[in-house]
């Protein structure tokens, strides 16, 4: 089926948004070298930098309700909501539209694979918590997906990933031609890029095993942008060849966002990227790593997206717990 026989459209990052959801994470993750403080205020900064360009919907553990309060700007919306995490990209709804409204797609969602050694069960029903809050129906799927592992150009392409709609720990009997058949049905898009892997640290402990949020995404003109390292000791330096030949194949023009000039932390490889952004209305949120590639990439970004403001915020916090700005962050699109 084709959009022009689909009815059913998922809106790119950069169409407007009604509201941003977020969840308040609860604690550091002890292998993460961050404190608890460190964490709850990585997060309180990127929605007190979103809420000044549009609504913020928090998600937060009751116990953790006051201290949201305190960190996060009045003008953030609290809801009491039981979270194991607070990765929302990931755990909450896929927003479409359809038929002239807004419809939540609820993934089936399994703690990445099971790849945590945390408990997910209760992440496994913030989809449909984040719809009810957004009072919009929800529409379930079988397919085992979370939201950083797909990126669309709201012109019929998506960006897949084979180590993660096709890993054994979440869709071990599907094809990659029935993941795209119900990615297409669910969100209305006609074709599928797959991405062989995603970054080297993404398959350590609390990785995604290939999200592809991290690596490449779309941008307005219809070009992607595309992660770049730079020094060949790092083991993310040859991936970079292998995924701009592919989308070049693909018929796509790619931007290349060369990395941090920062390599390690105090575990291993980072895996430091401006690819995982954050688009919002006027704006985007851009992890910054005290480096000196963050000045270079805010200014490419700017001529990206000329018409919104660009917001540095520090994301080494967020890396270290093993994610960025677009993990923690999802749009509900605007009819």
């Amino acid at each position: 089926m084709t959009n022009s026989q689909n009815t059913r459209f998922m809106p790119p990052e950069w169409a407007p948004h009604t509201s941003t959801f977020m969840g308040f994470p609860g604690d550091a993750y002890p292998s993460s070298g961050v404190s608890r403080d460190d964490v709850q205020r990585a997060w309180a900064a990127v929605a007190n930098a979103i809420v000044d360009h549009e609504p913020v919907n928090m998600l937060v553990n009751r116990a953790d309700m006051a201290t949201a309060k305190r960190l996060l700007s009045s003008a953030v919306q609290c809801h009491s909501c039981a979270l194991d995490d607070a990765w929302l990209r990931d755990s909450g709804p896929t927003f479409v539209q359809d038929n002239g409204q807004t419809l939540g797609i609820d993934w089936v969602f399994n703690g990445w694979g099971d790849h945590t050694a945390f408990d997910w069960h209760t992440d496994a029903a913030v989809a449909r918590a984040v719809c009810e809050i957004a009072e919009v129906p929800f529409e379930t799927s079988p397919l085992v997906n979370e939201g950083g592992g797909i990126h669309v150009d709201g012109q019929g392409r998506i960006l897949l990933t084979d180590t993660v709609q096709l890993d054994p720990g979440r869709n071990p009997n599907w094809s990659r031609e029935q993941v795209s058949a119900e990615i297409h049905r669910a969100l209305g898009t006609e074709q599928a890029i797959w991405l062989p892997k995603g970054l080297y640290r993404d398959y350590q402990d609390h990785g995604t095993r290939g999200h592809v949020d991290i690596v490449a995404c779309f941008v307005p003109d219809g070009r992607v942008v595309l992660h770049r390292q730079m020094d060949n000791a790092h083991p993310d330096f040859a991936l970079y060849g292998t995924v701009r030949s592919l989308l070049e194949d693909q018929g796509l023009n790619v931007i290349d966002i060369a990395a941090p000039q920062t390599l390690k932390d105090n575990r291993d490889w980072v895996d430091y990227s401006y690819i995982n952004h954050y688009v919002c209305n006027d704006a985007v949120i851009v992890p910054t790593f005290g480096d000196r590639q963050d000045p270079v990439v805010q200014e490419q970004l700017a001529e990206l997206y000329p018409k919104r403001a660009i917001c540095g915020v520090d994301g080494r916090v967020l890396f270290a717990m093993g994610g960025g700005v677009h993990c923690i962050t999802q749009q509900q699109p605007a009819l």
